[in-house]
């Protein structure tokens, strides 16, 4: 059976967010689907943040398994389900949702899908290792929180605005990450970059329209060093200006489509229960909607 075949029986999968028209994981989730051969379908749901508590209620009476939530969701979904898993506790948002016992249940796969090339291309012992998480949105969140699960001895965290930065730095105060975790207004990005074996940008800047710009200057990036990895979780362009900036220093580069696959193989084993997800089409079929020929 193929998923473009919806019958009464389709079991209903999908993501919630508002915009949510541009959102990729239709295209890689239905491609897992159809290769698995199951009766499921993946649909976006566009939700205004004042229907959101009406729109889960809805959700649950027409049976949907499960759902993803993406901005502006994430934050504000948390009390209107049944329990979140501590992992998604800790980052503060959710990004998957299951039915569970009659109940929505919330977790985060953004961690799993952040470290997992680093878990396996880039395998390496980061016991001793520094990392430097460039924004403290909510992205960062999830990636200090992935940093500290993978064993990293110090993260350093640089942002713009002091106040957010302490703020976010005290919301860690009561976790084992607070022992390791500083932050930094961004003119210590100079003093910090030569030190740091992953350096990741959280922020938007590189992102389409504004393409050419980079949240790191050609001096300080000139100071990486070779062999370091830099993880943009920016997926368009490819590859961005600050990853094209870390190669030309001999950087490793890992840009955000291998977390958007991981973290939906991530989402998928738990609403379908089971492990065997095609990762590979996953990828390829995001590579070919996005007309990348690689």
């Amino acid at each position: 059976m193929t998923n473009n075949m919806i019958t009464g029986k389709t079991k209903l999968l999908g993501v919630i967010g508002y915009p949510v028209e541009h959102s990729l994981s239709p295209v890689m989730h239905n491609a897992a689907i159809a290769q698995l051969g199951l009766d499921y379908t993946y649909i976006p749901f566009p939700i205004e943040p004042d229907k959101l508590e009406i729109a889960i209620a809805g959700l649950a009476a027409v049976g949907v398994i499960g759902f993803n939530v993406t901005i502006p969701h994430k934050q504000t979904i948390i009390p209107l389900l049944a329990e979140i898993t501590p992992l998604a506790q800790t980052i503060g948002a959710v990004n998957t949702v299951s039915r569970q016992n009659q109940q929505w249940v919330g977790t985060n796969t953004d961690i799993e899908g952040f470290i997992a090339p680093l878990q396996t291309t880039y395998k390496q012992d980061w016991s001793e290792k520094i990392a430097v998480i460039l924004g403290n949105g909510g992205a960062a969140r999830a990636v200090v929180a992935g940093c500290q699960q993978l064993g990293f001895a110090e993260i350093h965290v640089v942002g713009r605005n002091f106040p957010k930065l302490e703020e976010f730095r005290r919301s860690w105060e009561n976790s084992p990450i607070a022992e390791i975790l500083e932050t930094h207004t961004w003119d210590d990005l100079s003093r910090l970059i030569p030190q740091t074996h992953l350096l990741v940008n959280t922020t938007p800047i590189g992102m389409y329209p504004k393409v050419d710009e980079s949240p790191v200057n050609a001096d300080e990036m000139a100071n990486l060093s070779t062999g370091a990895i830099a993880y943009d979780l920016i997926y368009i362009p490819q590859p961005t200006k600050f990853l094209q900036q870390a190669k030309q220093q001999g950087a490793i580069a890992i840009d955000g489509l291998e977390m958007l696959v991981q973290q939906g193989v991530a989402a998928l084993k738990i609403w379908l229960q089971q492990d065997n997800i095609p990762v590979d089409i996953m990828r390829q079929a995001l590579q070919k909607h996005l007309g990348l020929n690689l």
